[in-house]
């Protein structure tokens, strides 16, 4: 069973950092693309960043120069970098992942099988 487990999330004032983390587990991903998605209360689930087997990312508008995402193969782990965070990233940063089919950094959320339950990331002004 393919469980995908988020950590790291935490308050921080505007133009602070941090990171959050998604072990994955239960299944070998090989030709895989992953992705952070966030949530906030009564807004649509957006992605955020996306990488794929061959280490292509994409970045949502709002995040890029900010955020860098990338994914330690032999831990099995996908890591979401912030920094210079603004009250508007305050979300539940949710992590994704799918296997075969479509390659690329996608952000769409169809695009994708297996999900996390999600961390919660507050930025105060």
């Amino acid at each position: 069973q393919v469980q995908l487990a988020e950590s790291g999330g935490n308050s921080v004032q505007t133009g602070g950092s941090l990171n959050v983390s998604c072990e994955l587990s239960g299944y070998t991903f090989q030709y895989y693309r992953m992705a952070w998605f966030r949530q906030a209360p009564g807004k649509e689930r957006e992605g955020v960043a996306a990488i794929d087997y061959q280490m292509s990312t994409g970045y949502a508008d709002s995040v890029k120069g900010r955020f860098t995402i990338s994914f330690d193969n032999a831990a099995n782990t996908l890591f979401l970098r912030m920094n210079n965070l603004k009250p508007e990233d305050t979300a539940m940063y949710i992590c994704a992942a799918s296997n075969g089919g479509a390659y690329g950094p996608f952000l769409s959320t169809r695009y994708y099988k297996y999900w996390g339950q999600g961390t919660q990331v507050t930025v105060s002004s």
